[in-house]
């Protein structure tokens, strides 16, 4: 079965130990952790070549791109959202569905899109790679990128092509892997429910975590000997402004619509059953199927349910419960 067989990667042997390395370190320690992921991509890349700017992004919708991490000459860059036009890199990617490189047309389409990082230099070299997960009919969809940038130009050989291919492979597997673990969520009743489906609460309940762990950072460097008075200063502001900000997303939660859940509570439990079906799209016949009862009783149950929520389809009341379990 010679045909079955896949074809090593073409890299010296230095860059193999690098890679070897790097893709143990991932499977151990960053499948969670999106943005210490990228971080860490980029420090293996630059192992391996030079990197001056680094970036991760992400189509939504038809003409945006959210970039969730970015890197440039030293500094963290802020993530940002851009429109993308017909003559940038994300355009050639959707085009092609390969990777862009500096040298194909000496950075035309580098410099045609929306400069990300320091936009008082320009990058003299640049691997763009795509990143793609499954569709259920048809070719995979391209749904991000990775790429590397040098203000050098001629920094990127084919050895370094190569291993930052290999690189954004793994990172395409780990984010594939997650939404197969997401579609397998999809199976169970009202399936629609999950981390597709995000909330206020779960913003804020993720927002203050966060917020906790910076006033526990800043806490901490509070109580070391030889914080100057300054810095002691600026530090307790931190951590005063991380409190504030604290208790007023609590506050904020409980303005939160509780709508969804006053109505679904209200419902009896034989009711609450037929709501939670009404999520995965069934029919009459098939909800009296699922619950081996009558006809006449699950047109009973939702005529109920539909004079409790005060709507007049059951669409809404669909919506409404999935709102209720996303909580």
């Amino acid at each position: 079965m010679e045909a079955d067989k896949v074809a090593p990667l073409r890299v010296d042997a230095e860059t193999a130990i690098i890679l070897r390395e790097a893709y143990h370190k991932i499977e151990a320690l960053f499948r969670s952790d999106h943005y210490s992921l990228y971080d860490y991509v980029r420090v293996v890349a630059g192992k391996i070549a030079r990197v001056d700017a680094f970036y991760v992004g992400f189509l939504q919708g038809s003409s945006r791109v959210r970039f969730p991490y970015g890197y440039d000459d030293g500094e963290y860059a802020n993530p940002d959202t851009h429109i993308f036009g017909p003559n940038g890199q994300t355009a050639w990617l959707l085009k092609h569905r390969h990777t862009y490189r500096f040298a194909y047309d000496n950075g035309s389409t580098l410099h045609a899109g929306v400069p990300v990082g320091d936009l008082r230099r320009r990058s003299e070299d640049a691997v763009t790679v795509p990143i793609f997960r499954p569709a259920k009919d048809g070719p995979d969809q391209l749904f991000g990128m990775l790429s590397m940038q040098s203000y050098e130009s001629g920094s990127y050989d084919d050895n370094a092509v190569r291993a930052f291919e290999w690189l954004c492979e793994v990172v395409e597997r780990v984010l594939t892997r997650e939404g197969e673990d997401r579609e397998s969520l999809r199976r169970l009743p009202a399936g629609d429910v999950g981390p597709n489906l995000l909330t206020s609460d779960h913003v804020m309940e993720y927002l203050t975590h966060r917020v906790a762990s910076i006033r526990e950072i800043a806490a901490e460097a509070l109580d070391e000997p030889d914080v100057s008075t300054a810095v002691h200063t600026h530090l307790g502001r931190i951590v005063d402004a991380a409190e504030h900000i604290q208790s007023e997303l609590i506050e904020m939660l409980m303005e939160t619509d509780e709508g969804p859940e006053r109505r679904f509570t209200s419902l009896t439990k034989a009711q609450q059953t037929v709501a939670v079906l009404l999520t995965d799209g069934l029919d009459n016949d098939q909800l009296a199927a699922e619950l081996g009862v009558s006809l006449n009783t699950v047109k009973t149950h939702l005529s109920a349910i539909l004079r409790k929520y005060g709507f007049r389809y059951r669409s809404q009341v669909a919506d409404d419960v999935r709102r209720y379990l996303a909580r």
